[in-house]
């Protein structure tokens, strides 16, 4: 199969960009940017979404460019990347919406009468932890409400169990806070 004067440049600046020629990538990255932006944009429906994705994308590119041994696979590696990076977006944006319905979902806690001897307390729990961001608003939630195991909750979300811990620690140092009066 002839290949075209496009593909031959392509080629060439791939295998100029690979030995560190800044020009060559620059080029490339003229040639192939609008055609990964408008992929990443088919697969998403969301132009942010595909901006992120084909941005994160052209750093994948970069790092990879020197293992990538086939000057002529450039196309279909570099869409690959894109689809994948495309993928990770539109699972974390589905995760989000997960997070978000199953906090709206939440059962409002009751406010404790005022003979309960802590007028408003329970309102101002309620207040505070729907101020917490989501991430921590889940954690707090599943480990907290549901019983969760630091490593459940870590499954659960699908985040390593250090970064439950973390979230789990700015949160309780957040409703401390918020219920002693300090914010």
């Amino acid at each position: 199969m002839d290949r075209t004067r496009e593909q031959l440049l392509d080629e060439y600046l791939v295998a100029s960009a690979r030995t560190g020629d800044r020009k060559a990538f620059d080029l490339l990255a003229r040639r192939w940017g609008r055609k990964l932006l408008a992929h990443a944009w088919r697969l998403t429906g969301d132009v942010d979404l595909a901006r992120e994705a084909a941005q994160d994308g052209w750093i994948e590119i970069v790092r990879g460019l020197g293992r990538l041994r086939d000057e002529r696979a450039f196309p279909a590696w570099a869409y690959q990347i894109v689809s994948r990076r495309c993928a990770r977006q539109i699972g974390r944006r589905r995760r989000e919406r997960g997070l978000t319905a199953a906090v709206a979902a939440e059962p409002m806690v009751e406010a404790e009468s005022p003979e309960a001897g802590d007028p408003g307390g329970a309102a101002r729990l309620q207040a505070a932890l729907a101020a917490l961001p989501e991430a921590q608003r889940a954690a707090v939630g599943l480990f907290y409400l549901e019983d969760l195991s630091v490593a459940e909750v870590a499954t659960a979300l699908n985040v390593p169990a250090g970064t439950v811990k973390t979230r789990l620690m700015h949160a309780r140092r957040t409703l401390r806070a918020v219920l002693e009066g300090d914010v």
